[in-house]
């Protein structure tokens, strides 16, 4: 079994009267790249503040590597590269001096830091004041990522960025993932964690709703099915259990299927058949039948 890297227990925080997270267990494990997914204001944020230490919880707790994240803070944010998702960069310092002034803490990693620079095509003589919001996003990322950490935890880590750029930052969190460093990273982009994460955790107005590795999300909860008859479909097809999404047009029927297949088949192939196809869901399509079209917001 792998090491518990994140562990969170009941994890809850309340804004005045409204819920921020709630009654909130995730593990995440030594070496996996882990996917944060909900809407904005679904509580990712509030989450990852909590798990750095940020914020103290109304109740229940928070631990990385087995230190308690708001007892042993200071301690936690030495082991974690931590991207907000609002970065907080000196302006009048260029980008150059920033990766300095990171590496004055650890000492050793400035060279890293510029190689980070380079790959992401990131100028560090230019003033922060005077970078685009994609160059600050990419300066944040290298201070994130500079010192090596043993975990990152990516707070929306594309925002901002060219679909150029974020496929190098692609690359680069699976190589740190191949190099043992585990990852914990909040998107709203559903193709992004689809292309990135091993499993993913699904937060809905403040309360985790699963856990679910990523094949299993897109392919074990739902299919596509698309049927073209010789005549008319058979009736009853969008009365099975486990249809949804169900559309007729003459003698060609499309749906959504979650359940066994052979009690659909049984249904479908009562009448001549032109073609049929099944297929696994997109990732985007399991997320919306497991998460639901509608959920409210937090924080």
């Amino acid at each position: 079994m792998p090491e518990t890297v994140i562990h969170t227990e009941g994890l809850t925080k309340y804004y005045g009267k409204v819920v921020g997270v709630q009654d909130l267990d995730l593990e995440v494990f030594q070496g996996e790249l882990f996917g944060f997914l909900g809407p904005n204001g679904a509580g990712k944020t509030t989450t990852i503040r909590l798990i750095m230490g940020m914020l103290k919880p109304n109740r229940g707790s928070a631990s990385v590597k087995g230190l308690d994240a708001w007892q042993k803070s200071v301690d936690v944010k030495r082991l974690v590269g931590y991207l907000p998702g609002e970065p907080a960069l000196y302006p009048r310092m260029t980008g150059e001096e920033l990766v300095r002034f990171v590496d004055s803490f650890d000492g050793g990693r400035e060279a890293s830091g510029r190689a980070l620079a380079a790959r992401l095509e990131l100028d560090l003589d230019r003033k922060v004041e005077g970078y685009s919001r994609g160059m600050k996003q990419k300066l944040a990322i290298v201070l994130a990522l500079m010192k090596d950490p043993p975990l990152l935890i990516m707070d929306e880590p594309t925002n901002g960025l060219d679909p150029i750029t974020q496929h190098v930052l692609y690359e680069i969190l699976n190589e740190r993932r191949e190099g043992g460093t585990t990852v914990l990273f909040s998107s709203h982009n559903l193709p992004e964690v689809e292309r990135l994460a091993d499993r993913v955790g699904i937060i809905r107005a403040g309360t985790l709703v699963g856990t679910e590795r990523i094949e299993d999300l897109r392919g074990k909860h739902l299919r596509n099915v698309e049927v073209i008859y010789a005549a008319d479909p058979p009736d009853g097809i969008d009365r099975v259990e486990g249809v949804s999404g169900f559309e007729r047009a003459g003698n060609r029927i499309q749906l959504k299927f979650r359940g066994d297949l052979n009690s659909l088949l049984g249904v479908l192939t009562g009448r001549e058949l032109l073609d049929l196809s099944i297929g696994h869901a997109s990732l985007e399509d399991a997320f919306l039948e497991f998460y639901g079209r509608e959920g409210g917001e937090t924080r």
